[in-house]
């Protein structure tokens, strides 16, 4: 069996071939327009993605620079005080002290870090330095006393102790003020 060839010299059989030929050429630019439409959505979503990131990106940066004023602000008022401060772990080791401390303690700061604080307190204030350091930690309130710092019967001055618990009760905040040129 032959298939028949289309009779193009026939007007009606031409116009029949020519719309199904215009039908199938207008069903592919549809598709290959929805892939277009697609296509520029999808750039469109990228383009705002990428603005939105850069905006975030731009918080950041300036959330980091705060961040790092306030360190640096802090570091400085912390380091430099008048007065001592220094945290110290529930057994009485050394954590952080800034320079004042260092001095009324009569060592360099990174020295001092990683040693026990009760090393540095005189014989005849170690016991007014436990109960207070005892009291720090079963009150939970701001706790105070006055000792005498010194070691190898070596005085060193008298200071004010303010201390409070922190981080969950596994350290203690001591506030240390020389008070030597007051008595």
């Amino acid at each position: 069996m032959k298939t028949e060839e289309p009779d193009f010299t026939d007007p009606l059989v031409l116009r029949k071939q020519a719309e199904k030929i215009l039908q199938q050429k207008r069903e592919k630019a549809k598709l290959d327009e929805e892939s277009e439409a697609d296509a520029k959505k999808l750039l469109h979503e990228l383009q705002v993605h990428q603005i939105e990131l850069e905006m975030q990106n731009e918080e950041l940066y300036k959330a980091y620079e705060a961040a790092e004023a306030a360190l640096k602000k802090y570091t400085l008022v912390f380091d430099q005080a008048p007065m001592g401060f220094v945290t110290l772990e529930s057994d009485g080791t050394i954590t952080e002290l800034n320079f004042t401390s260092a001095e009324m303690l009569g060592d360099r700061r990174f020295s001092l870090i990683g040693s026990n604080f009760k090393l540095y307190i005189s014989d005849e204030s170690k016991s007014t330095f436990n109960n207070f350091f005892t009291s720090v930690y079963t009150s939970h309130k701001k706790e105070s006393c006055h000792v005498k710092l010194g070691y190898d019967k070596k005085p060193l001055c008298l200071v004010y102790l303010e201390g409070i618990v922190i981080e969950n009760d596994s350290k203690c905040l001591l506030s240390l003020v020389n008070i030597s040129k007051l008595r």
